[in-house]
């Protein structure tokens, strides 16, 4: 099969049938969470099921190794956004005044983390540091330059860095390094 023409549903059906148990397994054995198995097996197939809608598929030869890749992908998005959860309950437990936030906020809340978290993912490590330290945290260039270890023009570089790179993820690479100068 070609990688643009989509493979019939029923080839993607006999892999549901075929490998949905299995998948289901190796995930519960991952979380210890047959539940969280359950969900995350679905969530396999709606992306296979994406992904086939966009792009085609190609041919599998080994379609647990296939499935296995997607489940992976998933499961590290999982545990991240876990992680980000346990993260901003602490923060919300160790406030001065309980702070009540409503189911639908949190998930608001969540889902910005989880996208500033995709965003920072593809910067250097100093660089990623450096724009938490400033955005979320508030510091002064001078005070990052500190932590860090480097001069304020290497935070101010760093800065910039995550800048550009943030205006790419959100606009597109065409106009990220054009100079605004120049357009007047």
């Amino acid at each position: 099969m070609s990688a643009s023409r989509p493979i019939p549903s029923d080839v993607v059906q006999a892999l549901y049938s075929d490998h949905r148990s299995w998948l289901h397994q190796w995930l519960r054995r991952r979380l210890g969470c047959a539940e969280a198995a359950a969900d995350l097996t679905q969530d396999t197939f709606v992306r296979l099921l994406s992904t086939r809608a966009q792009l085609g598929l190609p041919r599998l030869n080994e379609p647990r190794a296939y499935l296995t890749t997607i489940a992976h992908g998933l499961l590290v998005d999982f545990f991240r956004r876990a992680e980000l959860e346990r993260a901003w309950l602490a923060d919300l437990a160790s406030a001065p005044e309980p702070v009540q936030v409503s189911p639908e906020t949190r998930l608001l809340v969540l889902e910005t983390l989880l996208a500033i978290d995709r965003m920072l993912d593809g910067l250097p490590a100093k660089a990623r540091t450096a724009w938490v330290l400033n955005r979320l945290d508030g510091l002064a260039h001078a005070d990052i330059a500190a932590r860090l270890g480097v001069s304020v023009s290497r935070v101010r570089q760093y800065l910039a860095t995550a800048a550009r790179h943030c205006y790419r993820l959100r606009f597109g690479a065409a106009d990220a390094d054009a100079d605004p100068a120049a357009a007047d």
